[in-house]
């Protein structure tokens, strides 16, 4: 079965800022049953180090007043003319549905954001139509799924072609004996990550812990929030894997989003590799735990207080990193099957 997945137009699927999405697929399709009949396409302006083999970069020579996702619909519509795929798996445009249904009408089209977000999503007609129109729609959360449904709840009954599919990481064995006294704030630098609030919270408790540090992953070109202090390294972007690896020995992560988090890949990392977690009541960040403090306001004073309370309590700190990894299910391997379901449903 031949099966063609189709990124966003952009996703960068390499190692240099790779989405969301391309590491759901890379970690994925490799244990899927189904992985040697997986075309993966798209087109990215980082071309090396791509992450699986199996990519085809869509080339766009775009003519004036032309649509670039336009061009880059029809880039692919070539290859399917020529080699009909049995499932074509959108992810996260729903405008390209369309188009694509014109071609071939077996589709699964993967919502990572709010829906009421997107062209081709946002009236509940448009929303009806993609119901009617598509094998299965998969959300990465109920809070996703919730937005979906929004104004045409009715339907979430009468049509279930669709399912709660979250997005993945590996469990590893940690050596709990090897955490360290440090905070770990990753994502970008910005106000909708609730960057400001982790700051201002993190300086009082590097003043008042001096033993403790902190290291912030990411970057925000539009923005200029910035903080210092000698207990804590701004790092910027690092690959995926640095990340990864640096949450082995991290006692506290902390996710304090103001925006409605689609899902939340961070938290749902920190928990598997065994982090205290703290992250703000938004979106679908409760769903990527299954222990961890959840802020009831989400303010720099509230945040401060439940990280003192970790720093403190020794106890419970160790025994929600503990908790975070033996509950831990979100594996490539679960999801992956989930999704091979998916595809084998006639």
């Amino acid at each position: 079965m031949k099966i063609s997945v189709i990124l966003p137009y952009k996703e960068n699927f390499s190692s240099d800022y790779a989405g969301a999405v391309s590491l759901l697929l890379r970690d994925t399709v490799q244990l899927s049953k189904y992985r040697s009949n997986i075309k993966i396409f798209g087109n990215t302006e980082f071309k090396r180090d791509l992450l699986k083999k199996n990519y085809i970069n869509l080339p766009i020579n775009k003519r004036f007043f032309e649509s670039k996702s336009k061009v880059y619909l029809n880039q692919f519509e070539k290859y399917e003319i020529n080699e009909p795929s049995q499932i074509i798996e959108i992810h996260n445009r729903p405008l390209y549905v369309k188009k694509i249904f014109n071609i071939n009408e077996n589709i699964v089209l993967f919502f990572h954001n709010d829906p009421l977000s997107m062209k081709g999503s946002i009236s509940p007609k448009d929303r009806i139509r993609l119901l009617s129109i598509t094998k299965k729609i998969i959300f990465i959360s109920k809070w996703v799924r919730d937005r979906f449904f929004l104004n045409i709840d009715i339907y979430k009954n009468k049509k279930l072609n669709y399912e709660i599919i979250t997005h993945s990481i590996d469990k590893t064995k940690i050596n709990f004996n090897n955490k360290k006294n440090l905070i770990v704030f990753v994502g970008r630098l910005n106000l909708s990550k609730g960057y400001d609030i982790f700051g201002k919270a993190i300086l009082k408790i590097l003043n008042k812990h001096n033993n403790w540090n902190a290291i912030v992953y990411g970057d925000e070109p539009r923005e200029n929030i910035s903080f210092k202090h000698k207990n804590l390294k701004i790092l910027g972007f690092k690959k995926h894997y640095e990340i990864l690896d640096k949450l082995k020995t991290t006692s506290i992560s902390v996710v304090c989003s103001r925006w409605e988090e689609p899902f939340g890949r961070t938290s749902l990392e920190a928990s598997s590799r065994g982090c205290s977690v703290i992250i703000s009541n938004r979106g679908g960040l409760p769903e990527t735990i299954t222990n961890g403090v959840i802020l009831k306001k989400l303010d720099e004073i509230n945040l401060y207080k439940e990280i003192e309370k970790l720093i403190i309590n020794y106890k419970k700190r160790i025994n929600l990193q503990k908790l975070s990894l033996k509950n831990f299910y979100l594996t490539h391997s679960y999801v992956s099957k989930l999704i091979d379901n998916v595809r084998d449903q006639k």
